[in-house]
């Protein structure tokens, strides 16, 4: 199972002690690294859709407008663009991420009132890469610290169902417009939900284990920029390793629908004429598994298909939030009834949310 953590350190001391004793020179040099490395960045990104042909159809010898063609080239310029995506967004996040502590961050929750503090809980789990799987030990420390169940809900709903990669990736694919669509409704589900949750009274539905653990006073470092700089590149090396598979294989589901799936099958049973086009893509999205950067690439094609933007989006949540996998790690902490309440509020939010934005749009 994908694991968001951070990731493992070294024997001999943590990257940031390891920083911290670098000499100035050193740490120079790491801002000029960094520097090169966006240049590069950008000269590659800028050179994706010309390597892309060139191999497809001219090393490969592959017809321009065939099947295989179509899927090859597709597969060839989306894995590089992808992942320099990720690879920048992901660092830029660390980063960012690396000036709030999980401690500081439960200690303001825990001030909050039930709506204000579900939707900031919300907001964190957008800008907190992980996957239910790897957002339930913050979970545990925020029901241990005291914080209202449907707080806590709020977080482990928006984790999953919007993070920053998806939204610079969507904002890359498909225009600003539609990314900060994605991350409205994301939001908007993730505090419903947690407000709807908390008010079921139902925390007696979660494990005994998890509100007898007793959290110790983490002691939260003040890095420098220069350590926060060589954290995040270590980080973001470990999880690009972590959600390759995922990302490579969805590239590859949206290519062969990209290339092979005929339009109007497509557009026949998940376009606007279809009623339950919506809950039809929830239903199948629920048995998959994956984060939400691995879907983009589906997403991407289903949409060249013709399948409206709040099918692909009600597809995307469901893929990402109520997926078999993460339930199956939710149930170490939370009992089947609340699991199955919290399969159904997402659940009826996200259709709700495919109908207003298919309608709207």
């Amino acid at each position: 199972m994908t694991n968001y953590g951070r990731p493992g350190r070294p024997a001999g001391g943590s990257l940031i002690h390891q920083a911290a004793t670098t000499p100035r020179a050193g740490r120079r040099r790491l801002l000029v690294v960094s520097a090169l490395a966006i240049a590069l960045w950008v000269i590659a990104y800028g050179q994706i859709q010309a390597l892309a042909d060139l191999l497809a159809f001219e090393v490969l010898g592959l017809e321009p407008g065939s099947h295989l063609g179509e899927a090859v080239a597709f597969f060839l310029y989306d894995v590089p663009k992808i992942f320099l995506l990720l690879s920048g967004i992901i660092f830029v996040v660390t980063v960012i991420r690396s000036f709030f502590p999980p401690e500081r961050v439960r200690r303001v929750l825990v001030a909050r009132g039930e709506f204000s503090g579900t939707a900031l809980a919300a907001l964190l789990g957008v800008v907190t890469p992980f996957c239910s799987c790897s957002a339930v030990p913050l979970f545990i420390g925020f029901v241990e610290s005291g914080i209202p169940l449907g707080v806590t809900f709020g977080f482990l709903i928006a984790a999953p169902v919007v993070n920053e990669v998806a939204l610079v990736l969507l904002a890359g694919l498909f225009g600003w417009q539609v990314a900060l669509l994605y991350v409205g409704t994301g939001l908007l589900v993730a505090t419903v939900g947690g407000v709807v949750i908390g008010r079921l009274g139902l925390d007696d539905q979660v494990e005994a284990y998890v509100r007898e653990i007793k959290l110790g006073n983490a002691h939260e470092e003040r890095p420098t920029f220069a350590q926060r700089l060589t954290e995040a590149w270590a980080y973001t090396r470990d999880l690009l390793r972590r959600v390759m598979p995922w990302v490579v294989g969805g590239i590859a589901v949206g290519a062969l629908i990209h290339g092979y799936v005929p339009t109007e099958f497509v557009v026949e049973y998940a376009g606007r004429d279809n009623p339950l086009a919506v809950p039809l893509a929830v239903l199948i999205a629920i048995p998959l598994y994956s984060n939400a950067a691995g879907t983009i690439p589906i997403v991407q094609a289903l949409m060249a298909k013709g399948v409206p933007l709040g099918t692909t989006l009600a597809f995307m949540m469901a893929i990402t939030a109520i997926s078999v996998p993460e339930l199956v790690i939710l149930r170490r902490v939370i009992k089947p009834r609340l699991i199955a309440v919290f399969v159904a509020v997402v659940t009826a939010a996200i259709i709700m949310i495919g109908y207003l934005f298919n309608a709207i749009l």
